[in-house]
């Protein structure tokens, strides 16, 4: 299984999760709730993924919780064999725990990007499954479209997925 980009898209939403942590830490107010945060503060609407956490979830609780939520994420998304139950079921305890509806959210909100993204752990809602259908529906209908457009020389060239953060199997260093 070929899954280079759903690890890229883990490592960035890792980043973003770093950034987000580090923008909270600066803006100096500890004690009040993320998610309060998040829709008053221009800086933190970027980051969707905080409006699902829990309305009590001060900035000290999410910067303690989000350690242990993403601290394995960076050897997970190194081995050879992803352990895809290990990276979701962190999170999901660590940060919304008591909280499905976040972490229904909050799965439809990666699903976007890794599809399969909080696939058998207990709490996942309908909507999200709904959601990451609707997505792939879209998907299907821009490729056949892409797909149709495309001339027959482009049809028949070898799509393989190349580059980061593996390099070609044809290539030895």
């Amino acid at each position: 299984m070929d899954d280079r980009f759903d690890r890229r898209e883990l490592l960035l939403h890792l980043g973003d999760m770093l950034d987000a942590l580090g923008s909270l830490c600066r803006a100096g107010t500890p004690d009040m709730p993320v998610g309060q945060l998040a829709t008053q503060v221009d800086l933190f609407r970027e980051f969707g993924f905080l409006r699902t956490l829990a309305p009590r979830m001060t900035v000290v609780d999410f910067s303690a919780r989000v350690a242990s939520a993403f601290s394995l994420w960076p050897k997970e998304l190194l081995d050879i064999e992803l352990n895809r139950k290990a990276l979701a079921s962190t999170v999901q305890h660590e940060l919304f725990d008591g909280n499905p509806d976040g972490w229904n959210a909050y799965v439809g909100h990666l699903r976007k990007k890794v599809a399969w993204f909080g696939d058998g752990l207990a709490g996942q809602a309908e909507d999200a499954r709904d959601e990451r259908l609707h997505d792939a529906a879209e998907a299907i209908t821009s490729v056949a479209v892409a797909v149709a457009a495309a001339p027959s020389d482009e049809r028949n060239a070898p799509q393989a997925r190349r580059g980061w953060p593996w390099p070609d199997a044809k290539t030895t260093r």
